[in-house]
């Protein structure tokens, strides 16, 4: 464990001034970066704490924004933002972009070393930043198993996990065989854990407003899946490189 300084960013995406969280580990040196994406209701402590966490383990961490600051808690609200946010390519990689200009730009950042995970909508953005040809160490989507466009996940050229529930009404069976497909069919290195029992979202603890149907925690599945994420940084990022 490292001692952690965080601060604020703000930089426009998307035509808003996002906020985002920066997490920078004990030192001076350059480290390895990772980008963290919420789930479509926006940045909140969940993720600013999983950028702590990771800079606890020694990597420069960006938790990046969606929504120009807002938190949105209001299910039709959120829907009505991430739907056709989720139907955009290009808009989502230009979130994904901004973002990572903001932690390239970062002193400590070494700019070769760079993964991006993300939950639900921001994990869906870290696989458009494969998709759109950004050179990447490894990319893990949770609740995020998203489709691109046609021939473009051949620009993927780091390994992919994904994880999901096995009861998700929200990424079926078809949408997780679509998934899969794609990967297989771009010939990335990709993996798919399914977390027996779990609903949507199953790694995000409870919150004290209205979810959409399908939604729940799960909490020992929300620890293995992120046993997981850290897994996989330390094999294709490892801080020790």
């Amino acid at each position: 464990m490292t001692r952690v300084t965080t601060r604020t960013i703000e930089y426009a995406a998307d035509g808003l001034t996002m906020i985002g969280h920066l997490a920078l580990p004990a030192g001076v040196d350059r480290r390895p970066a990772v980008l963290v994406g919420p789930e479509g209701v926006g940045l909140s402590d969940v993720e600013r704490r999983r950028a702590d966490a990771l800079a606890e383990l020694g990597y420069v961490a960006l938790a990046f924004d969606l929504h120009g600051g807002r938190y949105l808690g209001d299910p039709e609200e959120m829907l009505a933002r991430c739907m056709p946010l989720l139907a955009d390519p290009d808009r989502m990689r230009g979130i994904g972009h901004a973002a990572l200009d903001v932690l390239r730009a970062e002193p400590r950042t070494d700019p070769d070393r760079i993964a991006a995970i993300g939950y639900g909508t921001g994990g869906a953005i870290a696989l458009e930043l494969g998709r759109g040809g950004v050179e990447l160490r490894a990319i893990a989507t949770v609740n995020g198993l998203t489709t691109g466009r046609p021939g473009e996940a051949a620009r993927i050229h780091c390994p992919v996990w994904a994880g999901v529930g096995s009861e998700d009404p929200i990424m079926p069976p078809e949408r997780r065989d679509a998934f899969t497909a794609e990967m297989q069919s771009a010939g990335v290195d990709w993996r798919l854990v399914v977390y027996g029992g779990a609903l949507h979202a199953f790694h995000h603890p409870p919150v004290d407003h209205t979810v959409l149907p399908g939604v729940g925690f799960h909490p020992r599945h929300a620890q293995r899946a992120w046993r997981d994420v850290v897994d996989l940084l330390a094999e294709c990022l490892p801080i020790t490189e």
